[in-house]
């Protein structure tokens, strides 16, 4: 004789609906076109040190001899103030890729897009950006101007329309 205890019963109403409706859910998920002009672009990517100052190992470009006489004075910029000049010197570029137009994100971090359009983190160079002072006066008051830990940081100047990722 078959007997179905009333705990189980209550049970295993809902509990069947459930496994069925997890059960559904990569059926509907996969549904909903493939097309390119659908696809949204792959995730982001940190490129640690592969940044405009600092390329791959192989490219490496020839190192100037001598300064001319506005470059005599530098100034060394870091963490948030080497973002920030990175992004203003790219930030019209028409180019694609590293040496490319470069974004800044809502959460203060500066990217580019390749040419599949999947992003990637700039990092600033670990020695710092060597700039001429007259130029480096703009991001005095940013982390990392002159060896400084203090200061504001990108999120301050990140524009509200722009992506988080």
């Amino acid at each position: 004789m078959n007997t179905i205890y009333p705990e189980r019963k209550k049970l295993s109403r809902p509990l069947a609906m459930l496994l069925s409706a997890l059960l559904t859910v990569p059926l509907l998920s996969s549904c909903g076109g493939g097309g390119s002009r659908n696809a949204a672009p792959p995730p982001p990517v940190d490129d640690i040190g592969r940044t405009v100052n600092n390329p791959a190992p192989g490219n490496q470009p020839q190192a100037k001899k001598g300064l001319s006489t506005g470059q005599k004075v530098g100034i060394t910029l870091a963490g948030a103030a080497a973002l920030y000049y990175l992004y203003n010197r790219h930030k019209n570029s028409q180019k694609e890729g590293a040496q490319g137009k470069y974004y800044l994100s809502k959460n203060g971090r500066v990217y580019y897009r390749d040419a599949n359009k999947q992003v990637h983190w700039v990092t600033p160079p670990s020695g710092g950006i060597q700039v001429p002072e007259s130029e480096a006066q703009q991001y005095r008051d940013f982390q990392g101007y002159n060896g400084r830990s203090t200061g504001r940081d990108l999120k301050d100047v990140a524009p509200a329309n722009a992506p988080t990722f």
